[in-house]
């Protein structure tokens, strides 16, 4: 099986599931991202938000391929980069961090170690530019496939809660701790991305 960790660009973006290419939850603010949904202009505004991202600081995700088929994808960047990531209650992300803002594996490709493979080079590339850890805001409540990572999956995978909150805890996963873990922990891993989020369900804006 082959597989390769390829970083997202706009050459690529169209390899992400059809309604994650077009999900603008986490690069515009509520007010601008409901605006945009209305006048059908989120995947014009998601590939503007790459655009910028990817010329102002680089690399903002990997796509996962096996043999040559996208299989998953992780999204990241600082949280300056996030303007949905100001509009919860235990904002702000720490600024020695970057923010997983969402992650995706198909379910049939889960239990394969690709969840393992995804975070570790996503931690070796924040690494290598300085940074210490990955947040993200997790959903204490979570029930259905959306934009928000389950805080319970966050948890299994070694997140730890930095600000507490009844619905929105905020947790943070030390990025040297993540190219040390076991195998114990793929299955968890492969669990949390496979969750995240799994066409056609998104949390509407």
């Amino acid at each position: 099986m082959g597989r390769r960790l390829v970083p997202l660009t706009l050459d690529n973006l169209q390899d992400l599931p059809q309604r994650c290419r077009s999900c603008v939850f986490w690069e515009l603010d509520p007010v601008s991202g409901e605006a945009a949904v209305k006048a059908g202009t989120a995947a014009l505004e998601k590939e503007s938000w790459i655009s910028a991202v990817l010329l102002d600081w680089g690399s903002c995700g990997r796509v996962v391929y096996v043999d040559d088929v996208p299989v998953g994808f992780v999204l990241y960047a600082p949280p300056a980069y996030v303007p949905r990531s100001t509009a919860f209650p235990t904002s702000p992300v720490s600024p020695d961090a970057v923010q997983l803002m969402t992650a995706f594996i198909l379910p049939g490709y889960q239990g394969q170690g690709l969840g393992r493979v995804m975070v570790q080079t996503v931690a070796k590339d924040l690494l290598r530019r300085g940074f210490k850890a990955i947040e993200a805001f997790g959903d204490a409540r979570w029930k259905e496939p959306a934009c928000l990572l389950p805080a319970d999956h966050l948890l299994a995978v070694g997140f730890k809660t930095v600000r507490q909150h009844p619905t929105y805890p905020r947790l943070r996963l030390e990025l040297r701790t993540t190219l040390s873990w076991k195998e114990d922990v793929e299955m968890a891993l492969d669990r949390l991305l496979g969750a995240v989020q799994k066409e056609p369900a998104l949390r509407p804006l």
